[in-house]
């Protein structure tokens, strides 16, 4: 495994090195695809498992923006702990990048109960976790509460390691989840025995863990966070819901912008009038054409198909007139892959430009990351152009986008637009 840096903004990404075309798996809360006893992630086909330790070693130490390079489907396991990805971070050193970080401060309670567990997050200046752990006949009952900072993190949770209890073990094998699994990776609890290779770390080694998971799981969410985590026996498919919920959360100011309806243009503003796009509703090209100021031969969306909060779909009917194929290619036509890069970006630009403070701006196409491009697009194609808004923060927006024919996905990419005014 190796720990690479990223663009601000970016995330924290899983390359997998070993699959063609190192495809890359962003850690957010949407990409979670189980959660038996590790947290994994999946996008389409590519799967990493257990990948909360490696996010709780960059959530502990402050680390928001990174790329782990893998050439399995599971970060190495090391003691059981962060202890291993800590001293990779430290070695690498952390350097700050040129934007904002942007903290969520939770501002109204929010509460899950899953059967035997309760999670709880309030407002709180910094990041503050209470935890109670046990097992389901009331086993080692342990509690801890740390306010978390880079300090704490690396003295006082880092180093907890993973445990188990011994009558899980078979079941847990049946189920192909520790084949790595030894006292070298982990502590086992048998009646009142603790089996390890070495003396417990910490007095509360397992709540510590516990802790450690949740930092781990609730970085999903997508922002480090402001408040103050209540958790009574957590395990990983609740503080993923946790997470699912504060993302809900993180989106509502960014929904309630979008909902508002474009006042009527300047005066003399050219070629464009108030046009209302409201939630399941949709565009037909003469409206496109009233907020996007692309025209022949560079609009390539059609019309917008549907809106829903951050999301949002278009289509471009690619035909054979289309003037990039007289030269791409004479005799094998193809779509250019730029082009359905612009494609994303022009629905990604109807969406920020839906906003009242926006209107009648330009949205100018600035960057893209994690660009792919699965298949050709061949004349006579229906491009389904699919785009969520992920971040907007004043005239900057960013958007991850989708391309696909017939349900299959020809390209995808993350860009990035800057709202100007008119000249």
């Amino acid at each position: 495994m190796t720990f690479l840096p990223a663009a601000p903004n970016s995330g924290v990404r899983f390359r997998r090195m070993d699959l063609e075309g190192t495809p890359e798996v962003e850690a957010g809360i949407e990409n979670v695809s189980a959660t038996a006893r590790s947290t994994a992630l999946s996008r389409g086909n590519v799967k990493i498992q257990t990948v909360e330790h490696v996010l709780a070693a960059f959530a502990g130490r402050g680390v928001d923006n990174a790329v782990v390079e893998l050439d399995a489907n599971e970060p190495p396991i090391g003691d059981g702990s962060a202890r291993p990805y800590m001293k990779m971070i430290q070695e690498a050193e952390v350097v700050a990048q040129d934007a904002p970080r942007e903290v969520f401060r939770v501002k109204t309670p929010v509460c899950l109960e899953r059967g035997e567990t309760t999670l709880s997050v309030f407002p709180h200046d910094g990041f503050k976790i209470t935890c109670t752990s046990a097992d389901a006949r009331g086993r080692y009952t342990q509690f801890y509460e740390v306010e978390v900072t880079p300090e704490t993190w690396e003295r006082d949770l880092g180093h907890a390691r993973t445990f188990c209890f011994f009558e899980e073990i078979e079941a847990l094998i049946k189920n192909g989840l520790i084949k790595g699994g030894s006292l070298e990776n982990a502590v086992v609890i048998r009646d009142d025995a603790v089996l390890t290779t070495e003396p417990l770390r910490y007095p509360e080694e397992f709540v510590r863990h516990k802790i450690l998971d949740i930092i781990g799981d609730l970085s999903l969410a997508g922002a480090p966070l402001a408040a103050h985590v209540i958790a009574v026996k957590p395990g990983h498919a609740a503080n993923c819901e946790l997470a699912r919920l504060l993302s809900l959360e993180m989106r509502k100011p960014l929904e309630a912008a979008l909902s508002f309806a474009p006042p009527a243009p300047p005066p003399g503003a050219p070629g464009h009038a108030q046009v209302e796009l409201k939630d399941g509703e949709a565009l037909d090209t003469a409206r496109l054409m009233k907020v996007l100021p692309h025209r022949y031969p560079f609009l390539m969306v059609d019309k917008i198909t549907k809106v829903e909060g951050t999301k949002i779909a278009g289509v471009k009917n690619v035909s054979a007139n289309e003037p990039y194929f007289q030269g791409h290619f004479p005799g094998q036509p193809i779509m250019p892959g730029v082009l359905q890069l612009e494609a994303i970006a022009q629905v990604a630009g109807v969406m920020m430009l839906r906003q009242a403070e926006n209107f009648g701006k330009l949205a100018y196409f600035m960057s893209a990351d994690s660009v792919r491009w699965r298949k050709p697009v061949r004349p006579g194609d229906v491009l389904v152009i699919e785009v969520e808004l992920i971040k907007s923060r004043g005239k900057v927006g960013k958007a991850r986008g989708v391309c696909s024919v017939n349900g299959e996905t020809v390209s995808e990419a993350e860009v990035t637009f800057m709202l100007f005014e008119r000249q």
